[in-house]
């Protein structure tokens, strides 16, 4: 018999209340428990970063995170950056400057994309580069995704002086 645990999660702004098995990984209470599927599952090892999501506020690999340690927190995934229908501007640099082929990687560099720029709104190429190298695009060769990048920090200062922003 499986002790269950309860938790509560806000997860893109709505709190959840659930029973899980201690041993459930972020990613899976996400995509199984909640039917949000934009957090792909890649690895499972942490290598490749499809599952990045933003937890208190900080990008983290939920395949390496339990549900049970997210409890009381707040979740953002790539569903939660723009809950009003429309393309955040990292979104929309992925589609202007084609930073996405197959898209399976593309919320884990989105979501890296936004730590990054949170921290850094003006980052250089360089910056960019070292900002994703955590996760692994086996489509693109990564120049788009970098354009895609500048793009959004271009538009970022361009539409605001306040720091990037999930839906809040």
């Amino acid at each position: 018999m499986t002790m269950k645990r309860a938790i509560t999660v806000t997860v893109n702004g709505k709190q959840y209340h659930s029973e899980v098995e201690p041993r459930t990984l972020l990613v899976h209470y996400l995509r199984d428990v909640l039917d949000l599927t934009g957090t792909h599952v890649g690895c499972n090892t942490s290598q490749c970063g499809a599952c990045i999501t933003l937890l208190n506020g900080e990008a983290v690999k939920s395949c390496t995170v339990l549900a049970v340690q997210a409890d009381g927190g707040e979740v953002t995934t790539i569903e939660g950056l723009a809950p009003e229908g429309s393309l955040h501007p990292i979104q929309e640099g992925f589609w202007e400057k084609h930073g996405l082929q197959c898209g399976f990687c593309t919320p884990g560099m989105i979501m890296a994309s936004y730590q990054l720029l949170k921290n850094n709104p003006n980052p250089t190429e360089a910056e960019i580069r070292k900002g994703l190298e955590g996760n692994i695009c086996r489509c693109t060769g990564y120049q788009n995704i970098v354009r895609a990048v500048q793009y959004a920090a271009e538009k970022l200062q361009a539409s605001t002086s306040e720091p990037v922003s999930a839906g809040d």
